[in-house]
């Protein structure tokens, strides 16, 4: 069976397309985008990389019901994607808001899409989409002579869109009943179909997986490279002192508990570290990350792979400062920060410098090197082992799943855009939100590039050739 395909967009980029595919006068017009891609066994996504609008006086045909335009127009577009291997699909718009493709769109279809696939050789797939006046998408896609629905377009804006080709297909379980009181049935159908990563099982990874998977999210890839010890039971749901004295995979008790518990979600345990290019390019495949992670390496990678994979990301820090003479806590805080494709980042807000991700990756890679680099003050001293407490992970992982349940289920009296990111202090008992503001110039011009070589034009995650 195929993989089901999703396209992917940042919130700028379907806002653009929306801009200039509505532009007042009440006919359709069209542009194509050009996409990268993930070919997952999951799932592939195609992930819009850059819009390319057909202007108005290029279309030699434009009412209510069609557009046409000259083929010699996109002559270069086309050149563009075959020199790079880049998906192309062509999307224009409804204004009566007809919610399917018209028998001109079929016929259009079927004409243009081999003529694509004939220009930009290659194994790929390209496609056809239609948008309505209120912003929603649907499509298809060319596989071998058939077209086939897109299985689902996603938005990574200040608030998340998901639309599904067979949206009201999948029954609501009875567990769901009293979110569902609180969230309508098209939320609860949302969630059952995401994919959602997790990335850490311990402090407040492990608490995110069980929000989730009590949510009735329909798939949960879990990565964590950890095993249990003593000092893990006290902030790890589900977890015992035998997981401990087993040394079980901290991924392989959550992946139990979540299926004793037989409410429908799929999880995906994986036991390894996150700089491996098979577990980047499974998180990849994935429709939300959560970043359940204190690593400085770690996190810029997530933001990596948000960018490149038009993924939304939800990033939670804990920090618990206490005074080891008198015991005597200072501080209890944690922020979330919500990161979307195409604008500000971890880096760009100032939690870490390019220097602090060149140092963590020197302390995964070399650890004496770093000891040495730290000892001869070339880098800042690491702070060891900060306290942990079951409450506090569990108050910023509640927190950042809320957050996600604001974003797919708006329901705030501000807009989402005020808060891209909230920080909590318990001593001070405050909540502080910060709006999105700025453009991230590190990750800008990586938006929807996708698989690359090496990936994430990283050299660390380029394949090593076996001897």
């Amino acid at each position: 069976m195929p993989a089901t395909v999703t396209l992917a967009f940042s919130g700028d980029q379907h806002d653009h397309l929306k801009n200039f595919l509505f532009p007042g006068d009440g006919n359709e017009a069209v542009a194509l985008l050009l996409c990268g891609r993930r070919d997952g066994e999951r799932r592939d996504r195609l992930t819009v990389r850059e819009i390319h609008d057909i202007p108005y006086e290029h279309c030699a045909v434009r009412t209510a019901t069609r557009v046409s335009w000259s083929p010699d127009y996109i002559d270069g577009i086309l050149e563009r994607a075959s020199a790079e291997q880049l998906s192309v699909v062509k999307v224009h718009s409804h204004p009566n808001g007809y919610a399917a493709f018209s028998p001109t769109d079929d016929k259009s279809d079927e004409q243009i899409l081999p003529m694509i696939r004939g220009w930009v050789e290659g194994d790929l797939l390209h496609g056809s989409a239609v948008m309505l006046p209120n912003g929603q998408m649907f499509g298809r896609v060319l596989r071998g002579d058939v077209l086939e629905p897109i299985d689902c377009i996603s938005v990574a804006g200040d608030d998340l869109h998901f639309w599904y080709a067979n949206a009201g297909s999948v029954e609501m379980p009875s567990f769901v009943a009293s979110h569902a009181q609180a969230f309508d049935e098209g939320t609860i159908e949302r969630l059952q179909r995401l994919s959602a990563a997790v990335i850490g099982a311990s402090g407040t990874g492990s608490p995110t997986v069980e929000q989730l998977m009590r949510l009735g999210v329909g798939e949960i890839v879990n990565v964590d490279h950890d095993e249990m010890e003593d000092r893990n039971v006290n902030r790890i749901l589900n977890s015992t002192l035998q997981d401990a004295e087993d040394r079980r995979a901290k991924v392989d008790v959550l992946a139990d508990a979540v299926d004793r518990a037989g409410l429908g979600t799929r999880i995906i345990p994986i036991k390894e570290n996150l700089w491996n290019p098979d577990v980047v390019r499974a998180v990849a495949q994935c429709d939300v990350v959560f970043g359940c992670m204190d690593s400085i390496d770690g996190r810029y990678l997530l933001n990596a792979i948000s960018t490149f994979y038009n993924i939304p990301y939800f990033d939670v820090g804990i920090r618990l400062l206490a005074d080891k003479k008198s015991k005597r806590i200072t501080e209890v805080c944690g922020t979330v920060n919500y990161i979307r494709p195409g604008r500000s980042s971890l880096v760009s807000r100032g939690l870490f410098t390019m220097t602090d991700v060149a140092a963590a990756g020197l302390a995964r890679n070399d650890p004496a090197a770093h000891r040495r680099q730290v000892k001869d003050g070339y880098i800042r001293g690491v702070q060891g082992r900060r306290p942990a407490v079951i409450s506090v992970n569990m108050f910023g992982s509640s927190l950042a799943v809320n957050e996600f349940l604001a974003r797919l289920h708006p329901f705030r009296e501000e807009p989402n855009h005020e808060h891209a990111a909230v920080s909590f202090s318990l001593a001070s008992m405050e909540l502080i939100s910060d709006p999105e503001i700025g453009i991230c110039p590190i990750f800008s011009r990586s938006v929807g590039v996708g698989d690359r070589v090496p990936l994430l034009g990283m050299m660390e995650l380029a394949e090593r050739r076996k001897s």
